[in-house]
């Protein structure tokens, strides 16, 4: 058994591991790299294997990074099925979609004002439609055939809606478990990360691996002290947020602080269609939900994601309109990483009133704008234009669905060390990667591995 890692493997985007057992090759995720855009768009375009040897792929969720480029590995030959929760599925479809759509406007920018610029799309939608074919869904806790000899079984990585931790088990008795983006307990919507039992490797994320989250408890109190204070102030409150998950925590979190009074009756606007269709794919879903969610919605019948002060925009004349709203207000808008979609034009009508407040409420990955926000550097591009920050930047980790160092460390010590053979660590940036490293070997850890990209590893 050998793992090689294509992606995340140093770096936090680009998610793509192949598990090669007796030379039949199964994919972890096929993710899309963000970051610098020469560096990204050569990496997104090239695969340094041959998609037509994959026997077939396990999702784990649904996230651009782990999925965005399944349309274009399907195109390039790949004909296995890509296995995943019902829900991830649904999700993986709205964002691949999104995807090629973003891409062709990008095109269609490029055409109008740099003529003869050579940019193409990965992908159309009519890729998208083909490799959204190739799904097999299974729900959680039911093992099933990847390949001869190779089963797999799925556990609720608490992370967003349908997200999984894959665990292959094999004929000789052999278990390796991916976690993909491990999420944390006491999150409001979906349940708490399933245990996976004990196995012989571990390959695990390490996003914050140098970090620590504020409690979850916090999360309201922070937000509505972010609230209060720029609407003391006369501003707007503009929030980055990935359209799944992040979107719907932070319209639960809303709503709650508006009935308990604890913040103004604002208009609160989410502008984002994909956030929007994203939403209505939580409403179906509630397999994946945790209790508190479970209590509101199904018990009580209240709906946490449609309330009377809550606006959903779709057409790019609704998104345009916002600009003309003077009284405090908020725009939850994507993309998360701000290197797309309809944020970067909140972002440019707002970032210099300093009265205003960027709310970063996830992880940012290096060479992002949001990091550059997020990292408060005083002036930014948008759209190629310089801007100067003056608006108020406030972080908030409490949001975040990574688990921290300590709830890695926790969640680890639930495995039988003695058989846990060798930790491989991905999907974190060199400094997270290195402290974790020495923080699960001081827990007892036997071996620890930081992934280098296209390296073989063995495991006997």
């Amino acid at each position: 058994m050998k793992l090689t890692s294509y992606g995340a493997a140093r770096e936090v985007t680009g998610s793509n591991h192949i598990l090669d057992v007796g030379g039949r090759k199964i994919a972890v995720d096929c993710g899309m790299f963000q970051g610098h855009r020469v560096d990204a768009e050569r990496k997104n375009r090239e695969f340094l294997y041959a998609p037509s040897d994959l026997e077939s792929v396990i999702l784990t969720h649904g996230h651009c990074d782990h999925c965005g480029r399944l349309p274009l590995l399907c195109a390039n030959g790949f004909s296995g099925n890509i296995h995943s929760t019902p829900a991830c599925r649904d999700i993986a479809g709205l964002i691949m979609a999104d995807t090629a759509h973003i891409q062709a406007k990008d095109a269609e920018w490029l055409r109008k004002k740099k003529p003869g610029h050579p940019f193409q799309p990965l992908y159309g939608i009519s890729e998208v439609v083909e490799s959204l074919n190739q799904f097999v869904t299974v729900g959680y806790k039911r093992p099933f055939l990847v390949t001869d000899g190779v089963r797999c079984e799925f556990r609720d990585a608490g992370h967003i809606l349908g997200s999984a931790m894959a665990v292959f088990r094999l004929e000789d008795g052999r278990e390796i478990a991916f976690t993909g983006d491990m999420g944390r307990a006491g999150l409001p919507i979906i349940r708490d990360p399933q245990p996976i039992g004990d196995v012989d490797y571990l390959v695990c994320e390490g996003t914050y691996g140098d970090r620590l989250h504020d409690p979850i408890e916090d999360a309201e109190n922070e937000l509505a002290e972010v609230v209060n204070a720029t609407v003391e102030r006369g501003g707007k409150i503009i929030i980055p947020a990935f359209a799944v998950e992040r979107t719907q925590e932070l319209v639960y979190y809303l709503h709650k602080l508006t009935l308990e009074k604890k913040i103004p009756e604002l208009e609160i606007f989410v502008d984002s269609p994909m956030a929007t269709n994203a939403t209505s794919i939580f409403r179906v879903h509630q397999e994946c939900y945790g209790p508190e969610i479970q209590e509101i919605f199904l018990e009580e019948h209240i709906n946490p994601f449609g309330f009377d002060n809550l606006h959903f925009t779709t057409s790019v004349a609704e998104s345009k309109k916002l600009n003309e709203v003077e009284k405090p207000h908020i725009i939850i808008s994507s993309s998360g990483m701000c290197e797309a979609g309809r944020i970067l034009h909140h972002l440019k009508n707002n970032v210099e009133n300093p009265n205003n407040t960027i709310l970063i409420v996830g992880f940012m990955a290096a060479h992002t704008l949001g990091r550059r926000i997020a990292d408060r550097v005083p002036e930014i591009k948008i759209f190629g234009e310089p801007y100067k920050l003056r608006a108020r930047v406030k972080i908030l980790n409490t949001f975040s669905a990574h688990a921290d160092y300590n709830e890695i460390l926790r969640y680890v010590r639930t495995f039988d060390l003695n058989r846990l053979r060798k930790i491989f660590l991905v999907h974190g940036e060199e400094s997270a990667l290195e402290n974790l490293k020495g923080l699960l070997l001081e827990a007892g850890v036997k071996a620890v591995e930081i992934v280098d990209p296209g390296q073989e590893y063995e495991m006997p």
